[in-house]
């Protein structure tokens, strides 16, 4: 047991570290150390736990380190693993706000910033694609996803609209396909 807490803390902290964007920019990192690496989660229950970590309050990477933490060791294995995720930016946060005042008034941090920014955008470009391939199965997903493209970018509808509408939508057709009884663990969501 002890084990496997030390192995969610480690795992974490370093995905912690090293990743700068948050949100989707993290998923390609969490698939590799959580689905390669270690064969923790499927792509698939990882899509599953950004979609819900985006769709409830707080930061989708600290809500993924908590399902996967539960997944593994119960309660106790969630609140490892979320200490883990956000115990890099305590310390980082700390050592900025203790040493450093005007911190990004320093030429060479504006300088790695910047360079951040661009690979934070190659990450964030490289994420979204692969999301949308392993999310958008079929024809309604493609229609539903440029349906939300343009309620978002051209009316600047709010994604949370977005996301409860297309929660919504989603159960109102398995309901009326009556696909909502599932054997075998199926994925009712999968079903659209």
């Amino acid at each position: 047991m002890l084990r496997t807490l030390w192995e969610l803390f480690s795992v974490f902290f370093k995905v912690g570290l090293c990743t700068f964007g948050g949100g989707i920019a993290m998923l390609p990192i969490l698939e590799k150390e959580l689905g390669e690496k270690r064969g923790w989660v499927t792509s698939d229950e990882l899509l599953d736990y950004f979609a819900i970590g985006q769709s409830t309050p707080g930061i989708i990477a600290v809500n993924v380190a908590t399902f996967v933490g539960y997944k593994r060791s119960g309660l106790i294995g969630a609140c490892v693993a979320t200490f883990g995720m956000v115990f890099p930016s305590i310390i980082v946060i700390t050592l900025i706000a203790k040493f450093i005042s005007n911190f990004s008034e320093i030429e060479w941090v504006k300088k790695a910033l910047t360079g951040i920014n661009v690979a934070v955008a190659a990450i964030l470009t490289y994420a979204v694609i692969n999301f949308s391939k392993k999310s958008v199965k079929n024809i309604f997903g493609f229609i539903l996803l440029l349906i939300a493209f343009v309620l978002i970018f051209v009316f600047h509808v709010g994604t949370v609209y977005v996301i409860f509408g297309s929660a919504i939508l989603g159960v109102i057709i398995v309901a009326l396909k009556g696909d909502f009884k599932t054997t075998n663990n199926t994925d009712v969501g999968a079903k659209l």
